[in-house]
């Protein structure tokens, strides 16, 4: 039986981590995006990239100034997703907070064997797998501290590192084949 923690800690292993907090999003979208207010605006062709800070901007340079890195890959379709373009839009203001976000074409991701799972690896030691149901709604995520399982989330994240692009050079491409 999965051990979900509690939501309203979540953002607790965002500011308390010791040196590496990294992220692999195999979703085509969230529901979370969808329903937001940023949603709306990108739809009618607003620019996005330059949003205004957020909580979670701020808490990415404070990392960051700390020395510690916050690192995501996203994989994405081909063609994109509406959910997974506007992901690469919002990744621009991110990775300007000091986020390092890339991308990873799916097909790659399958060559690669990786899962589809949504985790945040935290140090190499701890795991948050998050749940989603089928119209991409957050179920919870559940805390992964099981050596084995850690290793694997390693092994995965070191794969698809290596084999992602930079957000620029990715949006640039996605541009380029619109």
């Amino acid at each position: 039986m999965p051990q979900f923690i509690d939501d309203t800690t979540f953002g607790d292993y965002f500011r308390e981590f010791e040196h590496t907090a990294w992220r692999l999003e195999t979703r085509g979208g969230y529901a979370s995006d969808r329903n937001g207010p940023k949603w709306a605006r990108w739809q009618s062709g607003a620019d996005i990239s330059g949003e205004p800070d957020t909580a979670w901007h701020e808490n990415i340079r404070a990392q960051v100034a700390q020395g510690k890195r916050v690192e995501r890959v996203r994989l994405v379709d081909e063609p994109p997703t509406d959910g997974q373009l506007f992901l690469l839009a919002t990744a621009a203001s991110s990775n300007a907070a000091g986020e390092d976000i890339r991308n990873l074409w799916r097909s790659s991701a399958e060559k690669l064997r990786l899962p589809a799972e949504d985790f945040w690896l935290f140090d190499s030691r701890l795991a948050l797998l998050l749940h989603f149901d089928d119209q991409d709604e957050y179920l919870g995520a559940e805390l992964v501290k099981d050596p084995a399982r850690i290793v694997r989330y390693c092994q995965v994240r070191d794969a698809a590192w290596h084999h992602a692009i930079r957000r620029n050079e990715f949006a640039a491409r996605v541009a380029s084949a619109a």
